[in-house]
C-alpha cells in the first residue's frame, strides 16, 4: 500500500490535451496535422508513455512524474511545430478522491488526510447521485422468485434506499464502490434463501469505456451477476 493506505502502489499521471475545437479559418492541412498529433507523440515517447485519443482530446498516461513531464514537453513542442492551438494540463490521479487533479496538488500524506479526502469524495458523489437519480454503483440482488423480490424491495424502500426492481432483480443505487461493497455484504445476511447478491458499476451512469466493467470487484462470497 502507499503512504495513504490505498492499494494502488504506483503513481499515475496524465497529460490532458484539448485541441482547439474552432474549425473556422483552419486549413485542411492544419486539421490533418492535428489528427496525426497522437501518432507523432507515440513515436517520440516510445513505450514509457501511453497515448490515447478521443476526438479533439489527447491523453498521455505515465507511471511517474518524470515521464509525464517529458510527455508534456514533447506534446507542447509538437503543437508549436504544427502551429496548433490547444490547452495542455498535467494531472495526477488521486485514488482517495477517485479523480484526476492538477499536478501541483499533493496527495494526502497521512491516513487522516486520506480519510478526509475519501469522505469529501463520498459526500460529493452521494449528493450528485441524489440530485440526478443516477448512481455510479449498484448492489444487485437476484431473488429466487417474483414475490420475494417484490417484498424485499418494499422493505428496502422503507429503509430509505433508492431501489428499482426488474422482475426477480432488485437494484439498489449506491454512490461509491466502497459503499456498494459495504451494503452488499450487509444484505447478504438479510436476503431470503436462494438469493444471490452482487456488486456492479452502473452502465447507465459510469462515464467510462464499457470494458472497465469487466473488472467489477468480487469481494468475499459476493459475485457479479453479469447483468
Amino acid at each position: 500500500m502507499n503512504a495513504a493506505g490505498h492499494p494502488r502502489s504506483e503513481d499515475e499521471w496524465r497529460v490532458e490535451v484539448r485541441l482547439d475545437a474552432e474549425e473556422e479559418g483552419r486549413s485542411l492541412g492544419e486539421r490533418l496535422r492535428s489528427l496525426k498529433l497522437d501518432d507523432e507523440a507515440r513515436d517520440r515517447l516510445g513505450s514509457d508513455v501511453v497515448v490515447t485519443r478521443d476526438g479533439l482530446q489527447l491523453f498521455l498516461y505515465a507511471w511517474h512524474e518524470p515521464s509525464a513531464r517529458e510527455g508534456e514537453r514533447v506534446v507542447r513542442e509538437l503543437l508549436e511545430a504544427d502551429g496548433l492551438a490547444a490547452e495542455v494540463e498535467l494531472k495526477r490521479w488521486h485514488p482517495d478522491a477517485d479523480e484526476w487533479r492538477p499536478a501541483e496538488e499533493a496527495l494526502p500524506s497521512t491516513p487522516e488526510e486520506a480519510a478526509a479526502e475519501r469522505e469529501r469524495h463520498a459526500s460529493a458523489a452521494a449528493k450528485e447521485s441524489a440530485d440526478s437519480g443516477d448512481y455510479e454503483w449498484q448492489v444487485v440482488i437476484h431473488m429466487p422468485d417474483f414475490g420475494s423480490g417484490r417484498d424485499f424491495a418494499k422493505q428496502l424502500v422503507e429503509r430509505g434506499l433508492p431501489v428499482k426492481r426488474r422482475w426477480r432483480y432488485v437494484l439498489i443505487g449506491v454512490a461509491t464502490e466502497e459503499q456498494a461493497i459495504e451494503l452488499g455484504t450487509e444484505l447478504e445476511d438479510e436476503v431470503p434463501e436462494g438469493a444471490a447478491v452482487g456488486v456492479r458499476g452502473n452502465p447507465n451512469a459510469i462515464g467510462m469505456p464499457g470494458f472497465v466493467l469487466l473488472e467489477s470487484l468480487k469481494p468475499g462470497r459476493m459475485r457479479d451477476l453479469g447483468l
